[in-house]
């Protein structure tokens, strides 16, 4: 049993140490593992001497609390590190050194990568559309790549897989909850005019920053047996989402099953290609990282949210910017009455406005240090809230409020 919490500014004073937690990483972004472990200890003390956490007081409810979150925390960080070891063999394939001569000159040639992100993030997680888009980015502009762009970069992962149970960790949750993967598709009503919106301003910027120029790298050959590997990984990967979905009976996973079958596919194809594992350093910082904003956010004291309602859902995509969407989805899950696809639009790609509202924006970051500007990210893609603005209301218009009145 918890007791209720003391209130600052109307607020209990969880979310005032969740806050500056994320004002700490936005001002001392090159620090930000450190503010967010330390921002986890002080609301872990905070609870554990004071109000008790979600499940009560002592070590054994701090126990039966992490008992619901370890799958979804274990996915992640198998996830963020598998990935990054996935990009280094997809970057030593030498493919990325191809794209240009591939891609359209000019601008809009950055457009198609960004479309080809959004496709992969439907049929793939989108922390891998990200981090792929974002070696083939660091390829065609010849490692001159915008913050602004690599905002879209995330966005567009982001907006593919909004309408995929098998494309976002928020779709996926859906589904496991119960959630038909048919009532999310038409997420794609607002995925696709926030696309239209994002993309060009955010490749037409990439342009002026860095143009792509046609060119075949010298003593670079295609290591086809690399880009076979990558393949095997990602149907691997996309194979056991799948498979552990729809044997779920209870909207629980058992264990992190894509995770794991993600580094079995990669310790198997080391025989045939020795991967870099130093890569997996820088990523396991940013995992780390991610895991503790997402633990953080899993014990705030949030009984409930506002009744159901586009206005909710509108809200909840913004929220998700900064407050991390795997817990925002649970809740409305457990509350029911929601438009499922307006919903998974919303806190899908509402990450996307903020570096670290989403995975694919902190897969990205380890790639591209600079971007955990958080003054950057917000004004070099300024295209990216726009595109949510967009994308929600014209869905609005379409597709109208249609919630499901019976809880998954």
């Amino acid at each position: 049993m918890t007791t209720s919490s003391p209130a600052l500014f109307g607020a209990p004073f969880e979310f005032i140490l969740f806050a500056l937690m994320l004002a700490g990483v936005a001002l001392f972004h090159k620090r930000a593992l450190y503010v967010a472990l330390g921002g986890l200890a002080a609301i872990l003390l905070y609870e554990g001497f004071v109000t008790g956490f979600p499940t009560g007081f002592g070590l054994d409810a701090l126990g039966r609390h992490f008992a619901h979150e370890w799958v979804t925390i274990s996915n992640l960080l198998l996830l963020l590190i598998g990935f990054e070891v996935l990009s280094n063999h997809f970057e030593r394939s030498n493919l990325p050194d191809h794209l240009p001569n591939l891609l359209p000159d000019g601008w809009t040639g950055g457009l198609v990568l960004l479309a080809i992100v959004f496709v992969m993030s439907a049929f793939l997680d989108n922390i891998a559309a990200a981090i792929l888009g974002g070696v083939m980015a660091r390829h065609v502009y010849k490692g001159r790549v915008s913050v602004g762009f690599l905002a879209a970069i995330v966005a567009s992962s982001n907006a593919g897989g909004a309408g995929s149970v098998i494309g976002d960790t928020t779709t996926t949750i859906m589904w496991l909850h119960g959630v038909s993967p048919l009532s999310v598709i038409p997420a794609y009503i607002a995925a696709v005019p926030a696309f239209l919106v994002f993309a060009p301003l955010g490749a037409w910027a990439q342009h002026r920053y860095q143009q792509i120029l046609a060119h075949d790298e010298p003593g670079h050959p295609m290591e086809w047996r690399r880009v076979w590997i990558v393949a095997f990984i990602l149907l691997a990967a996309v194979a056991a989402n799948v498979s552990a979905n729809m044997l779920s009976s209870d909207g629980e996973e058992s264990a992190p099953w894509l995770g794991l079958a993600l580094w079995a596919a990669i310790l198997v194809t080391s025989l045939i290609a020795k991967p870099d594992w130093s890569v997996t350093k820088p990523a396991a910082k940013g995992a780390f990282f991610l895991v503790s904003l997402v633990a953080a956010a899993s014990l705030m004291p949030i009984g409930g949210l506002p009744d159901p309602s586009w206005q909710t859902s509108f809200a909840l995509g913004g929220l998700s910017s900064v407050f991390d969407n795997i817990p925002l989805t649970v809740l409305s899950l457990r509350q029911g009455g929601y438009d499922w696809a307006l919903l998974a639009f919303a806190v899908g790609y509402g990450g996307s406005m903020v570096w670290f509202g989403s995975s694919a924006g902190v897969a990205i970051t380890n790639e591209y240090p600079e971007a955990r500007s958080l003054r950057r990210w917000i004004v070099e893609g300024w295209f990216v809230p726009l595109g949510y603005i967009v994308g929600f209301f014209v869905m609005l218009l379409i597709w109208g409020w249609q919630p499901s009145f019976s809880r998954p």
